[in-house]
C-alpha cells in the first residue's frame, strides 16, 4: 500500500503540484527520501522522526521510503516536513489515507511537534484551490493564506491539531484573512517648499506609472519628493494586492499574515549587487528569489544616488523596464516574476554636486558633470519618460509659511487619471495604464491633434529622440491629458511632454 499526501514545490511565483508518496516495506529498518531533494527537504527526515515522537508514535522497525514526485522537479523549502508527516501517519493508518487526498499541506516541523511558519503560504492556496483542494498550514500563515477565499484554509498550531483535524476528533475552524490598517504617509507635499515643476513631473509619473529621473545639487528635496509619492499613489486593487502579496509571501516578507493595501516603496543601497536588484538568490533557498525590482511590483522603485550604483547593475534594468517582468536564469532553474514598477530615481550633476550653472559649478565643469552623470547608459537614460532638473531652493522660500498643495488633493487627480485609463484600457489586458500603452494603441487613444503632432515632429528631430523616447512622449502627453480631464491630446500636452522629456537633454549650439 502507497500512502500519499499532496504538496507543492515554488517555480517563481508558481506553486507546482507535487505528490510525497510513502511505503512501507520489510528489510532493515531505514527511512529514505528521494526525488531531487535539497539539503532542507532531505533534513526534514529527523525532524519528521523526532516531532513524531513527541506524539508518543514510534517509527516501525521497517524500511519507510518517502518519494517526492515528480522526480526531476528540484523540492527546496522546509514546507515539506507537514506532507512528510502526514503520508507517513497515513501509511501507519493513523490518518484516513482518503482523508489527505482532498488536502494540500505545508508546514515546518519543531521537534516538539510545533508547526512553524513558512514562505509561499498564499500562492500555495491558490494552487490549492486550482486543484480542487483545501490547505492545511501552519496557525501563522493561516490570515495569508485565507487571503484566495476560493478554498477552505485550515490552520495548525501543532501537529497534533493537524492529525485531530482529518481524524475529525477535533475540526479546526476555517482560517480568516488578516488586513493591516493602511499608515498614513510618512510624507507630505505640504512639507515641501517650492520644487512647482518637480511636483507637477511628480504628479504626472504618478498617473501614469512613468519613470522619472531628479538631478540636482544635494539638499534640493530630490529624496522627500521621492519618498512623497506613496502619499499620492492609488491603493492597490484587491487583484494588484494579491499579485503583489504573493511575491512578498515567497520572500518571506509578510508580517503576521497580513495583507497591506498599501503599494512597495523599495529604496535599496547603491552598493547592492544585481542578484539584489534583478533577483537570483536568497539566504536558505537554492532557487532565483525575487529582487528588489520584483518586490516593488505595482509600486515605486527608488533609487537614489543613481551613478553610484554599478555599471552592471543599472544595465540589468534595461530588459525589465521594457517588458514588465525578470526573467532569472541559472544553470538549475528558470523563473519568471513580475516586475512593474515605477522608477524614480536622484541623482547629483556631478560628483562635487554643483549645479551646471557656470556661477555655481565647480573649477572641473563642465567635464566634472559630463564624467559622473556619463556613468548612465544612454539607453537607460532613454528609459525616463520624465527628466528635470530640481534647482536649491532659495531661503526666503524655507523661511515662508507652508502653502503647499497636500498629497491628499494630488492623490484625488492620480486617482481619477487612473479610473480613466482603466476604463480606456479595460478591453486590453496587455495594459493597465498609459505607460503600457504600444504603437498601435497609441494611435488609437493618444494621437495629438494637427498642431500637436507637428510640434511632436519637429522636436524629435531636433532633439534625435529614439523611437522609444518618441512613443514615450506620447505616453506622457496622453498621461496630462487625462489630468487635465481631456479627452484628445492637444498641442499643450505634447509641449508639456517634451519639456519634461527635454529638459537634461543636449542642446543645440544655438
Amino acid at each position: 500500500m502507497i500512502a500519499r499526501a499532496h504538496t507543492v514545490a515554488f517555480d517563481g511565483i508558481e506553486a507546482r503540484a507535487v505528490e510525497v508518496q510513502c511505503a512501507l516495506s520489510p528489510g532493515l529498518p531505514a527511512f529514505s527520501l528521494v526525488g531531487l531533494a535539497d539539503k532542507a527537504v532531505s533534513e526534514s527526515r529527523e525532524r519528521v522522526r523526532t516531532a513524531l515522537a513527541a506524539l508518543g508514535i514510534v517509527l516501525p522497525s521497517k524500511r519507510i521510503t518517502l518519494h517526492l514526485s515528480p522526480a526531476d522537479l528540484p523540492k527546496e523549502g522546509s514546507h515539506f516536513d507537514l506532507p512528510i508527516a502526514l503520508a507517513v501517519l497515513a501509511a501507519l493508518e493513523v490518518v484516513p489515507g482518503e482523508d489527505l487526498d482532498g488536502v494540500l499541506a505545508i508546514g515546518e516541523l519543531s521537534l516538539d511537534g510545533r508547526l512553524e511558519p513558512v514562505a509561499g503560504a498564499l500562492p500555495a492556496a491558490m494552487a490549492a484551490a486550482a486543484e480542487g483542494r483545501g490547505l492545511i498550514c501552519p496557525a501563522a500563515s493561516g490570515a495569508e493564506a485565507a487571503w484566495v477565499g476560493a478554498t477552505a484554509v485550515h490552520a495548525a498550531a501543532t501537529l497534533d491539531q493537524a492529525i485531530r483535524h482529518l481524524t475529525g476528533a477535533a475540526p479546526l475552524p476555517p482560517a480568516r484573512p488578516g488586513e493591516i490598517a493602511a499608515a498614513p504617509p510618512e510624507h507630505d507635499l505640504a512639507e515641501l517648499r517650492g520644487q512647482e515643476r518637480a511636483r507637477r513631473a511628480l504628479e504626472i509619473a504618478a498617473a501614469g506609472r512613468h519613470h522619472l529621473m531628479l538631478v540636482g545639487p544635494p539638499g534640493a528635496g530630490k529624496s522627500m519628493l521621492a519618498r512623497c509619492l506613496p502619499g499620492i499613489l492609488p491603493p492597490l486593487s484587491p487583484a494588484e494586492a494579491l499579485e503583489t502579496s504573493m511575491i512578498q509571501s515567497l520572500a518571506g516578507e509578510l508580517r503576521a499574515g497580513g495583507i497591506s493595501r498599501l503599494r512597495p516603496f523599495r529604496q535599496p543601497h547603491h552598493t547592492a549587487s544585481p542578484a539584489a536588484i534583478i533577483g537570483g538568490g536568497r539566504a536558505g533557498r537554492g532557487s532565483p528569489g525575487p529582487g528588489q525590482i520584483s518586490l516593488a511590483h505595482n509600486g515605486v522603485l527608488f533609487l537614489d544616488e543613481l551613478p553610484e550604483f554599478a555599471r552592471g547593475v543599472l544595465e540589468t534594468l534595461r530588459q525589465p523596464l521594457e517588458t514588465g517582468e525578470v526573467v532569472v536564469a541559472r544553470a538549475n532553474a528558470h523563473v519568471r516574476y513580475p516586475a512593474r514598477v515605477l522608477l524614480v530615481a536622484a541623482a547629483n550633476p556631478c560628483r562635487c554636486g554643483h549645479l551646471a550653472d557656470p556661477a555655481q559649478a565647480c573649477a572641473r565643469a563642465p567635464a566634472c558633470g559630463e564624467d559622473y552623470l556619463g556613468r548612465i547608459s544612454g539607453p537607460l537614460l532613454d528609459r525616463f519618460d520624465l527628466r528635470i532638473e530640481v534647482p536649491p531652493v532659495p531661503w526666503a522660500d524655507l523661511d515662508a509659511p507652508a502653502q503647499a498643495e497636500p498629497s491628499a488633493a494630488v492623490a484625488a487627480r492620480v486617482a481619477a487619471a487612473r479610473a480613466l485609463q482603466a476604463e480606456r484600457y479595460a478591453a486590453t489586458p496587455e495594459a493597465r495604464l498609459n505607460a503600457d500603452a504600444g504603437p498601435a494603441l497609441l494611435d488609437r487613444f493618444a494621437l495629438p491633434d494637427a498642431e500637436g503632432r507637428a510640434l511632436l515632429g519637429r522636436a524629435a528631430e531636433r532633439y534625435r529622440l529614439s523611437a522609444r523616447g518618441y512613443h514615450r512622449v506620447r505616453r506622457v502627453a496622453r498621461t496630462i491629458a487625462d489630468l487635465d480631464g481631456a479627452e484628445a491630446v492637444g498641442r499643450s500636452h505634447v509641449a508639456e511632454a517634451l519639456s519634461f522629456r527635454l529638459s537634461t537633454a543636449p542642446r543645440d549650439a544655438d
